[in-house]
C-alpha cells in the first residue's frame, strides 16, 4: 500500500497551522505523519511540539511531526513512512512555509524516490477576510489557489453571508475544478482528505479526547456512492473522469470494464488519475463499486453520468477503447 502525501499551503496567516492542529485532533482513525517545511513549531492544544530542524517527535495520537528547515523532504518521507504493521502511518501532511510556492511543494512530492510514495493533492487555505486585499499585492496568490486540488476557506465564522459568498466565488472564478470548502475556526472534516482505519483497539487519541466542536462538520463534504454489477465501458468512463464537474476531489474504488476480466482499481485526486490493474481477490464481488467525495457535489447528475457509462451489450470492446484507461495505469 501506497502512503498519499498531502500539501497543505497558503499564505502568511492564512490559517494553516489551525488547520492542520484540527486535522491532528479531529483524524481519530487516521495516523498522521507531518513534516513542516519551516523553523518553528506547530501547537495542538495544551501540546506544544519544538520543532528543531529535521527532528522527529511523537504526537500523543500515534502521529509523528518533524520539521525541515531547508526544505527538502525526502529524507523525512523516508523516516516517516519506514513504519510498518500496526504503527504505520496512513497519510503524511507537508505544510508549506507561508511564503512557499506550492508548485515546488508538489513537484518535490511528485519527483520523490522515496518508496511507496504517492502524491495525496494539494490543499490551499485561503483567508477568508483578508484574500481580496493580499491578493492585489501579491498576485501570485491567484495561481496558487488556481493550481489547487481542495480549497479552504478560513476565518469564515468572521465573515457576513455576503462576504462569505463572494470570496467563495471569486475562489471558484480562479479554479472552477476544486472543491471550495469553508472552515470555521480551521475545522475540516478529516474525511475528505484521509481514510479512515477500521476501527483498531487502542488507547483514546487527542482526537477523542477534545470535544468535538458543536458544528456539523460532514455538512461541508459530500460522499456519493455508485455500484454497478455489470462493467463499464472504458472509453465512456474515461471522458467521464476527464469531464468530471467541479467539485469532485477524489474518486475511489475497484472497477469492472468489459472487455477485460481484471480489476482496475481506481484512485483520483484532483486532476490525478490512477488506476492499479490486478486480479479480482477471491470472494469480492465483481462490480464497480466506486465513492466519490467533494463539496457541492449533485449527486443525481453524478450517479446519471456514471450509468450512463454502463456497457449494455453495445458489441465487443477493442484495445483501442483502452488506451485512456492505460495510459493512467500502474505498469502498463
Amino acid at each position: 500500500m501506497s502512503t498519499p502525501v498531502v500539501v497543505l499551503a497558503g499564505f502568511l496567516g492564512a490559517g494553516k497551522t489551525t488547520v492542520l492542529n484540527h486535522l491532528l485532533r479531529s483524524a481519530a482513525d487516521v495516523r498522521l505523519g507531518v513534516v513542516v517545511n519551516d523553523f518553528g513549531a506547530v501547537g495542538v492544544d495544551a501540546l506544544l511540539v519544538s520543532g528543531q530542524a529535521d527532528s522527529t517527535v511523537s504526537l500523543e495520537n500515534g502521529c509523528l511531526c518533524c520539521s525541515t528547515e531547508d526544505g527538502s523532504v525526502d529524507e523525512l518521507l523516508a523516516r516517516l513512512t519506514a513504519r510498518r504493521g500496526p504503527d504505520a502511518l496512513d497519510a503524511v501532511v507537508v505544510e508549506a512555509s507561508g511564503v512557499a510556492e506550492p508548485a515546488a511543494m508538489v513537484r518535490q512530492v511528485l519527483t520523490s524516490t522515496v518508496p511507496g510514495v504517492r502524491y495525496g493533492g494539494l490543499v490551499v487555505v485561503v483567508d477568508g477576510v483578508e484574500f481580496e486585499t493580499v491578493r492585489a499585492r501579491h498576485p501570485q496568490l491567484d495561481d496558487h489557489v488556481a493550481m489547487a486540488d481542495v480549497v479552504i476557506l478560513s476565518k469564515t465564522d468572521l465573515l457576513t453571508e455576503t462576504a462569505l459568498a463572494r470570496v467563495t466565488a471569486l475562489c471558484r472564478e480562479l479554479n472552477t475544478w476544486a472543491p471550495v470548502v469553508p472552515a470555521a475556526h480551521g475545522s475540516l472534516d478529516p474525511r475528505l482528505l484521509f481514510e479512515a482505519r477500521p476501527p483498531r483497539t487502542r488507547q483514546l487519541s487527542l482526537g477523542e479526547v477534545v470535544p468535538a466542536p458543536a458544528e456539523h462538520l460532514h455538512s461541508y463534504y459530500d460522499a456519493v456512492e455508485f455500484r454497478s454489477p455489470e462493467p463499464l465501458d472504458p472509453r465512456r468512463f474515461v471522458e467521464f473522469l476527464d469531464a468530471r464537474p467541479s467539485g469532485v476531489f477524489r474518486v475511489k474504488g475497484p472497477v469492472r470494464f468489459a472487455g477485460t476480466d481484471e480489476r482496475f482499481l481506481l484512485q483520483t485526486v484532483g486532476a490525478a488519475v490512477r488506476f492499479t490493474r490486478g486480479p479480482w481477490p477471491r470472494g469480492d464481488a465483481r462490480e464497480t463499486a466506486l465513492v466519490l467525495i467533494g463539496a457541492g457535489l449533485d449527486a443525481p447528475a453524478l450517479l446519471a453520468d456514471l450509468a450512463a457509462c454502463v456497457h449494455r451489450g453495445e458489441g465487443p470492446v477493442d484495445e483501442w477503447a483502452f488506451m485512456g484507461v492505460l495510459r493512467s495505469t500502474e505498469g502498463a
